[in-house]
């Protein structure tokens, strides 16, 4: 696994001593690739510094974004943190088994990103912020206190990958760089386009079909050519649906 290849995003952090401790956990386990949702005005540069002690350089070269989607999309899987559970949740990843999965697409001769987000400290990831990302994890706790501190999630989080990434096993597990979000986004876009014109969203469903096939190309995995087929297939159908109406 390649930790430099490891993406830590925090959606809107209230907190600039969080910031400051979560840039510690990072250095903490060679993680050094920090973007945030929101405006670096809005934080405290010396209470940042203060709980970041060495590791303030990885804030120094944070980059900023005005959403989840945007900071992600040159990633090939975005993970969303959460410790709720819910029915539009779907299934959540405990960190060893996040981590063996972005071992497996991050091997030395891929060029793959895997991108983690933390949400808000005091409200987390909400579903929408979660439909962003194409799986979850969750780190259990307490049911009686089940809150974490931020800097502590991102450490557990980044200590499971940093283990990950001493097993000789996992690496070069992937000889290819599999897709980014973005390229998935337009895969995903050619296919439910193809849906519509075969006339299969005759109910409303569109937005929750392109969830699916985001989060289920992501989790594959896909190679560029693999992609293509898949395009090519559903505009061969659209295609050949179109001239049997005709």
């Amino acid at each position: 696994m390649k930790l430099s290849n490891i993406v830590i995003v925090l959606d809107h952090p209230d907190e600039s001593r969080n910031i400051g401790s979560a840039c510690r956990a990072m250095a903490n386990n060679d993680i050094k690739t920090l973007r945030i949702v929101g405006k670096r005005e809005d934080y405290n540069l010396e209470q940042i510094n203060t709980l970041a002690i060495h590791a303030s350089y990885i804030f120094k070269n944070a980059v900023f974004y005005d959403s989840i989607l945007s900071a992600t999309a040159d990633c090939s899987i975005c993970a969303g943190t959460t410790r709720r559970m819910g029915k539009k949740r779907g299934k959540l990843l405990l960190p060893e088994e996040f981590s063996r999965k972005a071992a497996s697409i991050t091997g030395d001769k891929s060029d793959a990103k895997v991108a983690v987000v933390f949400g808000n400290e005091r409200t987390g990831l909400t579903d929408s912020q979660l439909d962003q990302c194409t799986l979850g994890v969750t780190i259990p706790s307490s049911k009686e206190f089940g809150s974490l501190n931020l800097s502590h999630a991102v450490q557990i989080i980044c200590y499971q990958l940093f283990r990950e990434s001493l097993k000789e096993m996992n690496k070069s597990v992937v000889s290819y760089t599999p897709l980014t979000l973005n390229r998935i986004d337009s895969c995903v876009k050619t296919v439910t386009d193809s849906m519509q014109k075969v006339g299969f969203f005759k109910m409303p469903g569109r937005e929750d079909m392109e969830n699916f096939w985001r989060s289920f190309i992501s989790r594959a995995s896909l190679t560029e050519g693999e992609a293509k087929y898949l395009e090519v297939t559903f505009t061969k159908i659209a295609g050949l649906a179109g001239k049997n109406n005709g």
